[in-house]
């Protein structure tokens, strides 16, 4: 097998790794392609290619992490992951895992983490890499590795996101949530949605915000219901999608360009959290992104004009 076969092979799992400490596809990718160039130019071939490629992706994404958590702390409102379709790497033995970790409460829950802490989680806990391994990619003992896990798990399993554990029941749930939004449906998304439901939106101040956060269920009903339907006058369309490995859904203009993308948590029957990521920096992974400040002119207008 050439150098390049190993690389593709080992691809779709060293972007995981990359995504998962970063939460950033484009920087992910990034990190992917220079472990390429290293690897490419090494004069001499490693004798694991897959430890040699991880650990290098490893430690790029937690050099990148840590200039990234001073931009994100000047952020304009809430942070949220750059949000992933679907995830390319996919091992059986470990799918919940695997789902679990790319959710976007998951991906909030690690932010809270050290970088070196979130990387040790992600190798150890997600991708089932040995300690050996771990210390190896991370630059550490492995006893310190084993500390950095410890530390980290106990975190994470303090704020564990739980979801709808019956996929069949989510994706009947989610049915039924953007049905009634596409309508405009209030009664019929208030009955969805939690007591407690929250609504948060990611902008990143580059685009029209969806809302500031709003709490409770007949505030996010009105908030939501009355959003689509203006968007439906101008030929806006509605995509249902998966979106972090929870339902979600894509929001497009009339020519197919992104407007923002949706997820939503379901929990016990109900839908506890709606986000949306109108941020463009962060949509252009996913297709050519709309001009979201001439679609709310568009469709103010034409709502005065009904």
């Amino acid at each position: 097998m050439t150098r390049t076969e190993e690389f593709e092979e080992l691809r779709p799992l060293l972007f995981s790794i990359g995504y998962r400490i970063l939460g950033s596809v484009s920087e992910a990718e990034d990190t992917v392609q220079e472990a390429w160039l290293r690897y490419e130019t090494a004069p001499t071939a490693p004798r694991s290619t897959k430890a040699f490629l991880s650990a290098v992706v490893t430690r790029l994404s937690i050099d990148v992490l840590r200039s990234a958590r001073n931009r994100r702390e000047e952020y304009v409102g809430e942070w949220f992951p750059e949000p992933l379709l679907s995830d390319p790497y996919e091992d059986p033995a470990r799918s919940a895992e695997l789902a679990d970790s790319v959710s976007m409460a998951a991906l909030l829950l690690l932010e809270r983490l050290s970088p070196l802490e979130r990387a040790v989680f992600v190798l150890r806990e997600v991708f089932g890499f040995g300690f050996p391994e771990v210390a190896a990619a991370v630059g550490r003992s492995e006893a310190a590795c084993r500390q950095l896990a410890v530390r980290a798990r106990r975190h994470m399993d303090a704020g564990r996101p739980r979801f709808e554990a019956d996929r069949k029941e989510r994706e009947r749930l989610a049915a039924q949530f953007f049905g009634a939004l596409s309508e405009g449906d209030i009664d019929g998304l208030r009955e969805l949605l939690a007591a407690d439901v929250q609504l948060v939106g990611d902008s990143g101040g580059k685009a029209p915000q969806l809302a500031k956060t709003v709490i409770g269920a007949d505030k996010v009903a009105r908030a939501i219901g009355a959003f689509l339907p203006r968007l439906l006058l101008i030929d806006v369309t509605l995509e249902p999608h998966e979106v972090n490995g929870q339902p979600g859904a894509i929001i497009r203009d009339r020519d197919g360009r992104v407007l923002n993308t949706m997820t939503i948590d379901i929990l016990d029957g109900k839908i506890q959290m709606i986000r949306s990521v109108n941020n463009p920096d962060k949509l252009g992974h996913v297709g050519p992104v709309a001009d979201a400040w001439a679609i709310k002119r568009e469709a103010n207008e034409a709502r005065r004009g009904r």
